[in-house]
C-alpha cells in the first residue's frame, strides 16, 4: 500500500515540475541574478554610502531580489528532496518515510502558489505598505461594532503573514466598536495583497446590541491605498489645506488628554481627511498626515488615470446596500462571499479570523484574466 502511495507522489511531483519551471519565467530570475550582480557592485563602490537615502534603496531593492531568487532556489532543492524520498522509500520499500513526504510536498505546493500569486502583483505601487483606513457605515453601535470586527480581521492576516502594523488613528465608537481607525501595514507586498480589500463589507447576522434577537445588516467600508516613497512629486496647494489639532484618545494615545498633539489634515478641494495622533510632537503627526494625503492622492489620481491632482472630485461611494464587495453571513446560515469574484468561504469564523487569502487569491487571478463575475 505505501508503495503505491510513493508512486502517487511521484506522479504529483513530476506534475509540479512544468510549474516551477513556469514560475521562473514568470519570477524573471535570470533577470533578477543578474540585476543583483549590478546591485552588488554598486554596494561594493567606493563612495557607497556618501548618499544614505540612495544607499538604502539600492540595499532594499537587493534584499527583495535576494529573497526572491533564494524562494526560488529553495523550492527547487524541496522538489528534489522530496523526489528523492519517493525513489529511496520506493527502492527500500521503507514507508517510514511517508509523513515527511505527505508534510514536504503540502509545503512546497504552498509556497509555489505564494510565488504564483507574487507574479500577479505588478502594478507600480504593489510591493508598498498598505495606509488601511476604517470606515463604520450608518447604524450607530451595529456598524460600529462591525467596523471593529473588520479592523481586527485586517489585522489577524497582518500577524498571520508576518507584517506589523501601526496604528495612525482610533476613534472609537460611542458604545462599541470604533467610528473610524488608521493603519499603516508594513512588509514586502502588502498594498498589493490588501488592495483586495478595498471597499464596501456587508454584515448579516442576529445583532448582540438588539435585545429582541432580530436580524440586522450593518455595513462598513475598508479604504486600502498604497504609501508613497517621499521621491514622488504630487503638487499640493498650502491653502487648499486645513489643519486642526485635538487630543489624542483611544487606541494608541499613549498620553491621552495631556496634549493637542493629534493633528487632522482636510485637503478642501477634493474633501479627503487624514488624521494620526500616533507620533508624540504635533509637527511628526503633521508630516505623517502629509505622507499620508500624498498617497491618497496619488493612487487617486493614478487609479482615475488623472492628468493631475486638481482633476479629483471629491466624489465618495455611499457606505450602504448594493454598493458592497462583500458579505459576511452569520444566520441563517454561516457564509462569507465576495461579490466580484464569486469565491466564498463558509468557516465565517475563520475568515473573521485573519483567514483572507482565498479571497485575495481570487481577486489577484480575476485581475490578471479579467474573469469578474457578474454582480447580482
Amino acid at each position: 500500500m505505501a508503495r503505491i502511495e510513493f508512486e502517487d507522489y511521484k506522479n504529483k511531483l513530476n506534475d509540479l515540475a512544468p510549474a516551477l519551471a513556469d514560475l521562473k519565467e514568470s519570477l524573471n530570475v535570470d533577470a533578477s541574478r543578474q540585476e543583483l550582480e549590478r546591485l552588488h557592485m554598486m554596494a561594493s563602490a567606493e563612495g557607497f554610502w556618501d548618499d544614505p537615502a540612495k544607499s538604502q534603496k539600492i540595499l532594499q531593492q537587493t534584499k527583495q531580489l535576494e529573497n526572491k531568487c533564494n524562494g526560488y532556489d529553495k523550492m527547487c532543492a524541496e522538489w528534489d528532496d522530496l523526489m528523492l524520498i519517493c525513489e529511496m522509500a520506493m527502492e527500500e520499500d521503507d514507508d517510514s518515510m511517508l509523513e515527511e513526504l505527505q508534510t514536504g510536498f503540502e509545503r512546497l505546493t504552498g509556497e509555489m502558489e505564494t510565488a504564483r500569486l507574487e507574479t500577479l502583483l505588478s502594478g507600480e505601487y504593489d510591493g508598498n505598505n498598505a495606509l488601511v483606513s476604517f470606515h463604520a457605515g450608518a447604524g450607530g453601535t451595529e456598524a460600529q461594532d462591525w467596523c471593529e470586527m473588520l479592523y481586527r480581521m485586517i489585522t489577524r492576516w497582518a500577524e498571520r503573514h508576518g507584517f506589523s502594523y501601526k496604528v495612525m488613528d482610533y476613534l472609537e465608537g460611542d458604545e462599541a466598536g470604533l467610528k473610524s481607525a488608521d493603519i499603516l501595514v508594513e512588509g514586502p507586498n502588502a498594498y498589493g495583497l490588501l488592495k483586495s480589500e478595498s471597499g464596501v463589507h456587508r454584515l448579516v447576522r442576529i445583532s448582540p446590541f438588539d435585545s429582541s434577537g432580530r436580524r440586522h445588516t450593518s455595513f462598513s467600508a475598508i479604504e486600502v491605498i498604497p504609501e508613497i516613497d517621499d521621491n514622488v512629486e504630487v503638487d499640493i496647494r498650502p491653502e487648499d489645506i486645513e489643519m486642526q489639532v485635538f487630543r489624542s484618545s483611544g487606541a494608541g494615545g499613549q498620553h491621552i488628554n495631556k496634549t493637542s498633539s493629534a493633528v487632522r489634515l482636510i485637503h478642501k478641494p477634493t474633501g479627503i481627511v487624514v488624521s494620526c495622533q500616533q507620533e508624540r510632537s504635533q509637527f511628526q503627526n503633521k508630516e505623517t498626515c502629509m505622507r499620508m494625503l500624498r498617497s491618497k492622492l496619488v493612487e487617486i489620481k493614478e487609479r482615475e488615470h488623472l492628468e493631475k491632482i486638481s482633476d479629483i472630485k471629491g466624489d465618495q461611494k455611499k457606505i450602504e446596500w448594493g454598493s458592497q464587495i462583500r458579505s459576511y453571513v452569520f444566520m441563517p446560515y454561516t457564509l462569507a462571499k465576495d461579490t466580484r469574484t464569486a469565491y466564498e468561504n463558509t468557516n465565517i469564523n475563520a475568515v473573521m479570523d485573519g483567514d483572507l487569502d482565498g479571497f485575495i487569491n481570487a481577486y489577484l487571478t480575476a485581475a490578471a484574466t479579467g474573469n469578474w463575475a457578474t454582480k447580482s
